[in-house]
């Protein structure tokens, strides 16, 4: 059973935090790591043929296309508006503003994909954002325009239903009525900000369905079937870990079984699926937190805190030492591996390949948490999940997994795709892939930094809704990491 729960050597924490940290102390690595991500944006827009797909990972360095779904479209359009939102360059505003608004519409009104909130919020839910915050001239037409689309791509995703009875649901994957992917969990962002801009889903007879309620009807049945608690639901449950897909009889709602369609098992845990869930849940307790007290949402779901805090120590207790995952924690080389926790991550081991996509998304998950709950005045465990982002981002930030290589597009290196597919390239003389990029890791990455380059300066938090209330602000520098606390909301 060790192979499935992570490894026999498993200690209570296997990633060494830095409790030094602060986002000041990273300053000079995020500011190089923007200067290496310019060039790499302007070469996958010189040299990717739009013609051949959307570009989803590199091989040997250059970024190719796969086709399964269309969901890597938006991080390659919204990266180039992080890039300006970090530096200020307008030349990838406009290149990210145009190509949103000439190659993006297909993705608002895609009826075949759980994706609305990668590709859709990463585009014009940035430039509305930008827009908000005064980054970029109020223009009434285009606030219009990315409204209108941010409504009509919540609606969409939420019009994926699967009733299960008793008045809930889920919105199920691009595998069918049937799936519930964990992933989707931060899709429900394009839920959010259409609710928040006041729309509803119309269906049959003109009923109007909240999105609102959508997004905490899937949200809880996410949190109850797709994440473990330790409480004996089988033999492979250990609080905090994650199963890719749920499985549900569509002819009477049941719940029938666990499955992974890119992680090892069933009962093991693919770690991306985990970060998205860590990430996807506490990006929710922050727009959960602004609507709270009125009279659609009195307060908080404690379930939303329950499984932010599971999936955030699991992921914990199941990276190596310097933060980065494997992609799987059952994957069957580790068993060969020996005390592979207690150390850096090896990208270059002969037996399972590491996962920095994995690593990036759950970063901010743990930054955005702990921030939460230091807003909350729940100080031991917010200092905790925030030095723990803050050590994750200097291992990533840094070589061997930030991309310096001009010859290379990547910006985030040793990110996985789909292992079980193989689609992944194997380098020469390597047992397992290795030292290429993916669309989402990248955007992540930039994502992340721009979080801590504003915390760093001092400037706006940023948050993917509009913040009425400012309930989430950017905690004040301090010397200390243990010094910083965000602001209590409300």
């Amino acid at each position: 059973m060790a192979g499935f729960t992570s490894a026999a050597f498993k200690s209570p924490m296997a990633l060494k935090i830095d409790p030094s940290l602060t986002a000041a102390r990273l300053l000079p690595a995020i500011e190089r790591l923007f200067e290496l991500s310019a060039s790499k944006i302007s070469a996958i827009d010189k040299g990717c043929n739009a013609s051949r797909g959307t570009p989803v990972f590199t091989c040997k360095g250059r970024y190719t296309s796969r086709g399964w779904t269309e969901w890597t479209q938006g991080f390659q359009f919204g990266s180039a508006l992080l890039q300006f939102d970090a530096t200020g360059d307008r030349h990838f505003l406009e290149m990210g503003r145009r190509a949103t608004l000439q190659r993006m519409a297909p993705h608002v009104s895609h009826m075949g994909v759980h994706d609305h909130g990668f590709n859709n919020v990463s585009t014009y839910g940035n430039l509305w954002r930008l827009m908000r915050e005064g980054r970029i001239p109020f223009n009434e037409r285009e606030k219009d325009c990315y409204e209108l689309a941010l409504k009509v791509s919540g609606a969409v995703q939420a019009a994926r239903w699967t009733p299960i009875g008793l008045g809930i649901g889920y919105i199920y994957s691009f595998n069918g009525p049937h799936s519930l992917f964990v992933d989707t969990m931060r899709s429900l962002r394009s839920l959010a900000i259409a609710h928040q801009l006041g729309h509803v889903l119309m269906v049959e007879r003109d009923r109007k369905v909240s999105l609102l309620d959508r997004l905490l009807q899937h949200a809880e049945l996410t949190a109850k079937y797709n994440i473990y608690y330790g409480r004996g639901r089988d033999i492979y449950d250990v609080r905090g870990r994650t199963a890719h897909e749920a499985i549900f009889d569509v002819a009477d709602g049941s719940f029938r079984c666990p499955c992974s369609q890119q992680g090892y098992s069933p009962f093991s845990t693919w770690t991306r699926g985990l970060a998205w869930a860590l990430l996807g849940f506490a990006e929710q307790l922050e727009f959960l937190q602004e609507i709270s007290g009125s009279g659609t949402l009195p307060q908080v779901p404690e379930f939303f805190i329950r499984a932010a805090e599971a999936t955030a120590d699991y992921f914990l207790e199941n990276c190596c030492a310097d933060g980065i995952p494997m992609w799987d924690t059952g994957a069957p080389g580790l068993q060969s591996m020996g005390n592979y926790l207690s150390a850096p991550a090896d990208p270059f081991n002969e037996h399972e390949p590491v996962d920095s996509s994995a690593a990036v998304v759950a970063a901010q998950g743990l930054l955005r948490l702990g921030n939460w709950l230091l807003g909350r005045n729940k100080l031991s465990r917010g200092r905790r999940y925030r030095a723990a982002a803050l050590t994750v981002a200097k291992t990533l930030f840094n070589e061997p997994y930030l991309g310096t290589s001009t010859q290379h597009q990547g910006l985030l290196l040793h990110s996985v795709y789909h292992r079980p597919n193989d689609w992944d390239h194997i380098p020469r003389g390597s047992a397992v892939p290795n030292g290429e990029s993916s669309m989402w890791g990248d955007y992540h990455a930039r994502e992340l930094a721009l979080l801590l380059l504003r915390e760093a300066k001092g400037e706006a938090y940023a948050v993917f809704f509009n913040p009425l209330k400012s309930s989430v602000q950017q905690p004040k520098r301090q010397p200390q990491a243990a010094a910083h606390h965000q602001p209590k909301a409300n």
